[in-house]
This record gives C-alpha cells, structure tokens and sequence, in this order.
C-alpha cells in the first residue's frame, strides 16, 4: 500500500486499522517534499523532525488503544499565512522573514486536536496578494504539470504541494480566489467556504471583509473530511457563524436528480481560452447526464467585480497592513543606510526630507520589506480612502458590492448552484503577466464575485488541454450551501476521473 497513491480518507482509513503507521506515511510525504521541492518550490519551510515525532506518538497511542483524532496520521501542508507556534510564519514577505507567532491559528488549533501531522509552510503570493505565486519574496513556486508555468495563486504552494503529491491536503486561503484559481490551474479540489464557515482567527489578514480559509484536496470527498474539523464557530473570531458543523462526509451520496445549476451567459464571452469553453460546457452535459437541468441566469453586475474588488481589497489591505511599520514588529531597517529603489538607481534622498529619525525609519522598513505588488495595493487603497475620495471610490466600490450580493441573491431563487469556469486561461508562463498588473488581476474575474458576496465555491478539474494543461470548473452556491456543494463536485468526481490524474515530474 503506496501512501502518495492514496486519498486522505484512506490514509485516515489506514492508519486506524493498522495497515500503515503514520510514520511510514509521513516519511512517504516528507521524501517527496525532499525530492521534487527543488523544482517546484512550494514550500517555504518543512518540519521533518516535528512531522515524524508527531507521527510516532500517534502509533504509539493506536497501539496503546488509546482514542485518536478524526484526522489521526494525516499529513497537511499549510500556507504561511496561517500562524503556527513551532513554525515560522511569513507570508512570503520580507517584512515578516523569521517570523514565529506566540499562538497557533484556530485552523491550526483544530487540526493538532484532531490528530493531523503538519509537514509544513507552504509559498504564496507575498501578503497572499497576487493571481500567480510570483510575487513571493522566496521565489515562484512552479506549476507540476509545466514547470515553466504559474500555479496561480495566492495560494500556490498548497495547491502545487498537492497536485504533486507532496502533501494529501493542504489549507489554503481565499480572498478573491486564492483557493479555487490555483486549484484550477493544478488540477485539483479546492473550497471556498461562505464567510465565517471558519474562523479567520490566526490568519493573516489581507482584506477582513473578503479573507475565508478552506481546504485543498484531491477530490470533493477530501474537502469534507478535512471541512468536518476546521469548519464551526469560534468565540474569539467576531465574523463566524455560530451553530453546528454538519456531517459533510456523510452528505455526498446522494444522487443529483433536479438539482439546477445556473450557467452565465456573460462569462462565455470574449477573453475566454477555447479549450476552456469547451471543457466547461462538457462538465455542464455531465451534469445533466447526473440528473441536473441547465438554466441560463444573469448576473447583470458581474461586469464590475474586478473594479469593485480591486478598490474595496487595497482599501482593507491599507488599513490591515499600517501595522507593519518596524517599531511594533516586522522588519526593521538599519539606521543611517539609504534605501535602495528597484531600477537601482535610488538612494535615501529618495524619500525627500524626512520629520523625524521615526518617520524615517518607518519609511526605510515598509519600502525594504514589502514588494512591489504590495506597495502597488497599499498606495491604490490609502488613495481611494484618502479625504475627497472616499465616496467617489471606496463607498461607490460598496454600493456595488450590494448590488453584487443582490444579483447572487437573485439567481438563486431560480437555480441551487451556479456552474462556470474558474479562470479564463489554463496556466500561463511564468513572467508572462508580470509586467501588466490589469492583466494579472483579470485571471480572477470569474472568482472575485464570491467573495464580494459572502458566498461559497468550489473548483475541480474537468479536463484538460491538448498540451496537458488542467481545465477548471467552479460552482458557486448561496451562504452555508457548502454540502450541497461538496455533493455535486463528488458526484461528477464519481462519473469522471480528471481528479485522479497526477503530472509527470522531472524531479
């Protein structure tokens, strides 16, 4: 019994009938983290030593009969945006290299209580601000069906780390796509939760009103074992729900017979890769093959998501990222030397004439410690909340948020589901949008809406190009419809293998 060839459910399965240790299986994962992670770079730090005595005193209490967690032996990778005690946390920033929190995230919290081994951190677009894991201060991660393509992001690392198996699951988080469009991009499962589903407590925050973390997972049946522990209410998180987790595992087989799923008629137009097109309309006759009926649906202000998203996430972003400043935390330039600009040209006469040695200071440290896509998103958001515009962006940007919600709100009285694609291109080269920020941000114009609306969405695979390359299928369903969600993307992973399909590595 091969490890790496099996689904998280059956490694939990296994391991608690004694026929794999969670030794066997840990050392199964770490080895290939030590083999392919020089190519791919989708983690930042991995914890061999603390994964295996993790591992060992689960065997030593399954032996001992003592209880075991739901998710006892499981390796799980976590994006370093999620604070952990014995592990740095750094958000791929150079503001926050060597960071240790004093605290797990709550996330974290639940997986130790449930007995899951965590094998590491994994790369992300810096601050998780970014659409293809090249923004990160360690380097991009590559995507394992072509090394020389973007995984998409923010959420690189995890959605790499599974697709070559270098972990079962990993913890992603989505601000405006984070999960879904690298989940897309690598052929794999990936879970954006209805705000508040899990608790935000010990993420780092981008944009408050927009952060949810979910699972990354080969199949739809992975993401409901892992949502049945990390998902419920917590006290110390303000935004989430109260109320009880359902048995997500328990929910998926079940038969899809008059489910409607809505398709926009908008998000077929031009900007849309072919083979994409095709892809999603085949999962679409899939469905219906299942039992499902089509209908067409408008989101008539879907048009200005992007707009809206990119005002209301660098507005979030300006205020949550003020704290970085090299007195309280964070980095810290050294006194007396000139920052240096990009083009190499700079020097501190740059920053003009200073107030004080503190101003100063905290103008070298933010400028040495943030990246440029970071400073782009704290200078648009700090503008747009700036006095004399703030109504003209910031509260416009909200008035059409709440038209956003509303049309969601809208579609769903005439379907459960709305079934599209994920992103509007397969993987693309990397450094192929570096130098075109709006072209960066378009990646996510599919994806963006759920957040801005509250919602849940789930990508799978559902195909693939002629050159290889993972086609995406995303289903958005109203707040707290995450089951409904899981059974439909489980019942198509039952009638078509896209998910089981795993990328030849040259590693």
């Amino acid at each position: 019994m091969q490890p790496l060839e099996l689904s998280a459910t059956d490694i939990v399965t296994a391991i608690r009938r004694g026929e794999l240790s969670a030794v066997q299986v840990a050392e199964a994962f770490l080895d290939r983290i030590a083999k392919a992670n020089g190519s791919i770079n989708a983690f930042l730090h991995v914890d061999r030593d603390g994964a295996l005595a993790r591992a060992a005193d689960i065997d030593a209490r399954r032996k001992a009969g003592k209880p075991l967690g739901a998710l006892a032996g499981l390796p799980v990778a976590v994006k370093d945006a999620l604070c952990t005690i014995d592990q740095p946390t750094t958000c791929a920033s150079k503001m926050l290299a060597g960071y240790r929190p004093p605290y797990d995230a709550h996330v974290v919290t639940r997986l130790r209580e449930a007995d899951a081994v965590l094998v590491g951190k994994t790369n992300m677009d810096e601050f998780a601000m970014g659409g293809s894991n090249e923004n990160s201060a360690f380097g991009a991660v590559h995507n394992p069906w072509d090394l020389s393509r973007a995984p998409g992001g923010s959420s690189g690392g995890s959605a790499a780390c599974v697709a070559a198996d270098m972990a079962p699951v990993a913890i992603g988080s989505d601000t405006g796509g984070s999960i879904r469009q690298p989940a897309g991009l690598c052929g794999i499962t990936g879970l954006k939760p209805t705000y508040g589903r899990i608790s935000r407590r010990g993420l780092v925050a981008f944009a408050s009103s927009l952060d949810q973390i979910g699972p990354m997972t080969r199949s739809a049946a992975d993401c409901a074992l892992l949502m049945e522990t990390i998902a419920g209410h917590d006290p110390g998180d303000s935004t989430s729900i109260p109320g009880d987790v359902p048995a997500y595992t328990s929910l998926l087989d079940k038969p899809l017979t008059g489910l409607r799923i809505g398709r926009v008629a908008e998000h077929f137009g031009p900007g849309l890769d072919p083979e994409v097109a095709h892809g999603v309309e085949e999962a679409f006759a899939a469905f219906k093959a299942a039992g499902a009926t089509i209908h067409d649906v408008e989101l008539p202000h879907a048009k200005y998501g992007i707009a809206t998203y990119y005002l209301v996430a660098p507005c979030e972003a300006s205020s949550n990222l003020a704290r970085y400043d090299g007195a309280h935390y964070g980095h810290r330039a050294e006194p007396g030397k000139g920052h240096r600009a990009e083009s190499g040209k700079g020097s501190a006469s740059d920053f003009g004439a200073f107030e004080s040695p503190l101003v100063e200071m905290y103008c070298r440290s933010r400028a040495e410690g943030f990246g440029p896509e970071v400073k782009r998103r704290i200078m648009l958001g700090t503008y747009a909340l700036s006095a004399g515009y703030y109504d003209a962006f910031y509260a416009k940007a909200l008035r059409v948020r709440r038209l956003i919600r509303q049309d969601y709100l809208d579609a769903f009285q005439q379907v459960d589901l709305i079934g599209g694609p994920v992103s509007p291109t397969p993987a693309f080269k990397l450094g192929e949008k570096t130098s075109d920020p709006l072209a960066m941000y378009l990646v996510d114009m599919y994806t963006v809406g759920t957040n801005l609306a509250g919602i849940g969405g789930i990508s799978f695979p559902c195909g693939f190009t002629k050159g290889g390359l993972p086609i995406g299928f995303q289903l958005q369903g109203p707040a707290l419809s995450e089951p409904l969600l899981l059974r439909a993307a489980d019942r198509y992973q039952q009638l078509t293998d896209w998910h089981r399909r795993r990328p030849t590595l040259a590693t």
